[in-house]
This record gives structure tokens, sequence and C-alpha cells, in this order.
């Protein structure tokens, strides 16, 4: 890894946040998180994410909305897409994703999926 690369967990369910921020940044990461789209747009505003994890699921704007905005204003960001429900997969525009990951406890698809990611 050349710099220690940002992400940003945007999820609205605090233990599912805790989690991934710290496993995350066992693997040498910079995480910060967001409880909402809202929150996430305007942190990514004021600062510069290497990868976002975005979960579908939540209450106003989802993240299936919130990844369409960020890959049209910012191309470059990598954007996971983090959901309970695997028929999102087979969602359009899910596509403005570049990686969609089903939850589970066991986090090593994620942490796989974001390596493979930075490293592009």
């Amino acid at each position: 890894m050349m710099k220690e690369a940002k992400i940003l967990v945007v999820d609205d369910e605090q233990n599912l946040r805790l989690l991934i921020s710290e496993e995350l940044e066992e693997l040498g990461y910079k995480v910060e998180t967001v409880s909402n789209a809202e929150e996430a747009l305007k942190r990514i505003e004021s600062d510069d994410f290497d990868l976002a994890t975005i979960d579908i699921e939540m209450p106003g704007m989802n993240g299936i909305e919130l990844a369409g905005i960020l890959r049209q204003k910012y191309p470059a960001l990598r954007i996971i897409l983090l959901t309970a429900y695997s028929h999102y997969k087979y969602d359009l525009a899910s596509w403005a994703a570049d990686a969609y990951v089903v939850k589970s406890t066991d986090l090593t698809e994620l942490k796989e999926t974001v390596k493979k990611l930075l490293q592009m």
C-alpha cells in the first residue's frame, strides 16, 4: 500500500459501522464512519476518500441512490455496496458500484474486496 487509503463506512447500524471500521483499521486503513447518505455526501465533499462501503437499506436516501450520485461526482472513488439482501445484485442501479458484498459477521469477503479495489 503506497499511502494509507481512506475509507468511508456508511451504515445506519452503529454496531456494524464499528465492526467494519475496526476490521479495516486492523488492515492499516484510515476509516471514518457516518450513519446516512446525507452525512456521507457532506463528509466526502470536505475530504478525499479512496473507497466507500455503503449500506443499501437506510432511512432517507438509500445506498443505491447515494452510489449513483458518488459515481457521477467522484468517478475515481471505489464503491462497495453492502446489504443483507442479495436480490439487489440484479438491480441495474447497483451497477454504479465497483463491488457488491452481502453482509455477514465474517468480514473476509469485504476485506478481500477492499484490498482488491484499492490495488486497481
